[in-house]
C-alpha cells in the first residue's frame, strides 16, 4: 500500500510528522474525541497514539483493516501488543524520541526533591517566607540507586556523575564489565535499596515490574531515602510509597507517572515531602518533534510493507547495516519460490550461509516468508502476520546458518518440496542475483517475471526461443545458460523485459528443443 492509507490520529502529535505522512500521499484524520474510537478506527489502515488512547482487543477487532499502530514515545502499556501481534498488526514506537527528555526530567525531579524547591516556590508565592523550613541536602557524596540501566538510565547516570554521585545500579541484563565501563556498580535491587540516600527508576511497565517498589522493599531502606520516578505507573505501588513517607520509613519522593492517568488525585499529594507532576517526562518541543517525525517514518515503512526498525512485535532483532540489504533479496527469493514449487510444501527451510550467518537472521526469514506468502495470499503479509500465516497454512519453517558459502561471500537459500533456489549481493554497487535454481547455476538479476526454460543442449535451441518471444514483442533484459545435471540437456534462465502472456508460454512449451518452461514471478 504505497499511497492513499487512512491513518487515525487520535492524540496531539507534532505537526512535522503528520505533514510528512500528507507529503507521502496519505489522508490523516485527527480525531481527538477518544469515546468514539470504535467508531472511528473503522476504515483506518494506520493508528497513530500517544499514552492515553487504550488499544484494546475490542479496539483492534474494530479496525479490521489496521496494518499498523503507532506509539510517538516508548512505553506500551497502553496497547494489547499481543491482541495486535495475533491479528498481524504492527506495533511501533520511538525508543529514542524522548531520552533525553525524560533524562533530564529526572535530575529535575531529583534537584528538586534534593532542595523542595516546589514547596518552597509555593510557600512564597503564598505570602510566607521559610527559609528554615524546607531545608534540603546535598547530592555530591550521596548514593544514587539507579534502577533499570538502559537509554534513560545511562543519561541519568552520566548526568548524575557531575554532581560527584556514587552510582549503583540494578539490571540483570548488564554485564558487571559494561556497568564498569559506565562508571557504575551493579548490585541487587535489595542491596541497592538498602545503600541509595536517592532511587531513580527507568523500566519498562510489564509483568515482572508492576509493583516492583513496595512496602516489603521500601522497609529495607534508609531513613534518608527518596525515590524518583520518571518511567512508568504502577512500577511503585502508591500507597506503600505514601505510607512509607508519611511513616518516617523513607524521606521522600518525586513522581511524574501514576498507574492511572491522568490523576488529580492521590494520597501522595498530601505528603509535603513529595513532588509531582503530570507526565511531563516526554514533554519537551525536542521530544514531541522527534517523536512525530520517528513515527511517521515507522508508520509508512509499516504502510509500504518494508522493514520497520522499531517495530515491537516482530519475532527477530533488529536488521543491522550488513543484514539490511540482504531482506529485499530474502523477499524476493520468497516470492519467486513460491512461484517455482507452485504450492506450499511441507517444510520451507532458509539457509544463510557466509558472514551474514553470525549474526542474528531471523529478520531474514521472516523477510522470505513475506515475500513466498505475498505472492498468493488474499490479506496484506507483514513481518508481523507471516509466521502466523505458516503456522495456518502447517508450514514448518526451518532456519539454519551455515557460514561455509565457498563461491560466494553470503548467500541466502531457500528449499522445501524437491525445490531450492539461492541468491546473493555482488559487487560495489551490491546488486542481487539469482545464482542457484534447482541446483543448476546462474547469474542473472531477479526480475518481476522470470523464465526458466530446459532444452536440448543442441545448437538453435536459444535462437528459437528468442525468435518467439521477439515475434510478441518481449525484450530479454538479462539471460544465462548452464547445462543442466541430465546429459544432453540445458537451463535457460531469462529476465524479460514484460510479463510473458500464457499463450506464447505454451508456444515455447510446444516448440522444437523445449523439455520444460517454468514461470517465476519475482
Amino acid at each position: 500500500m504505497d499511497v492513499m492509507a487512512r491513518i487515525l490520529v487520535t492524540e496531539e502529535i507534532a505537526e512535522g510528522g503528520l505533514d510528512r505522512l500528507r507529503a507521502a500521499g496519505h489522508e490523516v484524520d485527527v480525531q481527538l474525541d477518544l469515546s468514539q474510537l470504535l467508531t472511528q478506527i473503522v476504515g483506518a489502515h494506520a493508528l497513530i497514539i500517544r499514552s492515553a488512547t487504550q488499544v484494546t482487543p475490542e479496539v483492534l477487532e474494530a479496525g479490521s483493516d489496521l496494518m499498523v499502530v503507532g506509539r510517538a514515545g516508548i512505553g506500551l502499556d497502553n496497547v494489547d501488543v499481543d491482541a495486535a501481534t495475533r491479528r498481524g498488526v504492527m506495533v511501533v514506537n520511538a525508543p529514542q524520541s524522548n531520552i533525553i527528555s525524560a533524562a533530564e526530567h529526572t535530575m529535575a525531579l531529583l534537584l528538586s526533591q534534593a532542595r523542595n524547591v516546589p514547596q518552597a516556590h509555593a510557600a512564597l508565592t503564598q505570602g510566607r517566607w521559610e527559609r528554615s523550613r524546607w531545608e534540603g541536602v546535598e547530592l555530591a557524596d550521596k548514593v544514587l540507586g539507579i534502577v533499570g540501566l538502559g537509554r534513560i538510565g545511562k543519561l541519568v547516570a552520566d548526568r548524575a556523575k557531575a554532581f560527584g554521585m556514587r552510582l549503583v545500579a540494578y539490571d540483570p541484563f548488564v554485564s558487571a564489565d559494561r556497568a564498569r565501563q559506565m562508571g557504575v556498580e551493579l548490585l541487587g535491587l535489595d542491596q541497592l535499596i538498602t545503600e541509595a540516600d536517592f532511587v531513580t527508576i527507568h523500566l519498562p511497565k510489564n509483568k515482572e515490574t508492576t509493583g516492583l517498589i513496595n512496602r516489603d522493599l521500601l522497609l529495607k531502606a534508609k531513613p534518608s531515602l527518596r525515590v524518583i520516578n520518571v518511567a512508568r505507573g504502577g512500577i511503585v505501588v502508591e500507597q506503600d510509597l505514601a505510607d512509607a513517607i508519611r511513616e518516617g520509613i523513607i524521606a521522600g519522593a518525586a513522581l511524574d507517572v501514576f498507574a492511572a492517568e491522568p490523576t488529580t488525585s492521590s494520597p501522595l499529594f498530601e505528603l509535603d515531602s513529595v513532588v509531582v507532576t503530570p507526565h511531563l517526562g516526554a514533554s519537551t518541543r525536542e521530544a514531541q518533534d522527534k517523536a512525530g517525525d520517528t513515527i511517521a517514518d515507522m508508520v509508512q515503512l509499516a504502510l509500504a510493507g518494508e522493514f520497520v526498525p522499531f517495530a515491537v512485535n516482530v519475532n527477530a532483532a533488529e536488521a543491522n547495516e550488513t543484514l539490511k540489504p540482504y531482506l529485499p533479496l530474502a523477499e524476493r527469493l520468497g516470492r519467486l519460490f513460491a512461484s517455482l514449487s507452485g504450492q506450499s510444501p511441507a517444510t520451507l527451510e532458509v539457509c544463510c550461509d557466509g558472514d551474514i550467518a553470525g549474526y542474528d537472521t531471523r529478520i531474514v526469514t521472516l523477510a522470505a516468508l513475506k515475500g513466498f506468502f505475498g505472492l498468493f495470499s488474499d490479506e496484506a503479509v507483514t513481518y508481523v502476520n507471516a509466521p502466523q500465516l505458516a503456522k495456518d497454512k502447517g508450514l514448518e519453517v526451518r532456519e539454519t546458518n551455515c557460514a561455509t558459502a565457498a563461491d560466494f561471500v553470503n548467500l541466502i537459500t531457500i528449499r522445501g518440496g524437491g525445490h531450492s533456489i539461492s541468491g546473493a549481493i555482488v559487487g560495489r554497487r551490491g546488486e542481487q542475483r539469482i545464482v542457484v535454481i534447482d541446483e543448476h547455476v546462474f547469474d542473472v538479476p531477479p526480475a518481476a517475471n522470470m523464465l526458466m526454460v530446459k532444452n536440448d543442449d543442441r545448437p538453435g535451441v536459444i535462437g528459437t526461443v528468442g525468435t518467439l518471444l521477439g515475434d510478441a514483442g518481449i525484450n530479454i533484459a538479462d539471460m544465462d545458460v548452464g547445462r543442466a545435471a541430465e546429459p544432453g540437456t540445458a537451463v535457460m534462465l531469462i529476465a524479460p523485459t514484460a510479463s510473458v502472456p500464457t499463450e506464447v508460454v505454451e508456444s515455447l512449451r510446444r516448440a522444437p528443443g523445449i523439455i520444460s518452461v517454468d514461470t517465476l514471478v519475482g
